[in-house]
């Protein structure tokens, strides 16, 4: 079941995370999951006109982040505790990126999910993440 809208969580992130929130547009939160946009920018590129590494896994780490809070409410401190990330084909560097996370699993402790990352205009993935979340307790 879902908590939070589209419209709630990137109300959160600009809260929340000022810094970053500029960067990011949530695309669609739903029962399937999290669609995250990443506005690329130059500073996002690396040597060679591409998407960088960190880049990426930001992207990754912050869609699952997003489609967790969708689902349990407002808990801005859920944190990443493991990520796997496949980088399998160059991005595009002209273009937004977009992820899409989904939960696979949401325990009382714990979340994991999956993420596959897009070039936009592109079907096929140029990186895909597994992340698990470690969610405070209620109190």
């Amino acid at each position: 079941m879902i908590v939070m809208t589209a419209a709630e969580l990137q109300a959160f992130l600009t809260r929340e995370f000022t810094q970053v929130a500029d960067d990011f547009a949530v695309e669609r939160a739903d029962q399937a999951g999290v669609c995250l946009r990443l506005r690329v920018q130059d500073k996002h590129l690396r040597p060679g006109g591409t998407v960088s590494g960190p880049t990426i896994f930001a992207l990754a780490d912050v869609a699952m982040y997003l489609a967790i809070l969708a689902r349990i409410g407002p808990a801005a401190l859920a944190v990443t505790t493991n990520c796997s990330l496949d980088f399998m084909r160059k991005p595009a560097a002209g273009v937004d990126m977009l992820a899409e996370a989904r939960v696979l699993k949401l325990g009382r402790s714990l979340a994991v999910g999956d993420v596959l990352l897009f070039s936009q205009g592109l079907n096929e993935p140029v990186a895909r993440a597994n992340l698990t979340y470690s969610i405070p307790p209620a109190r």
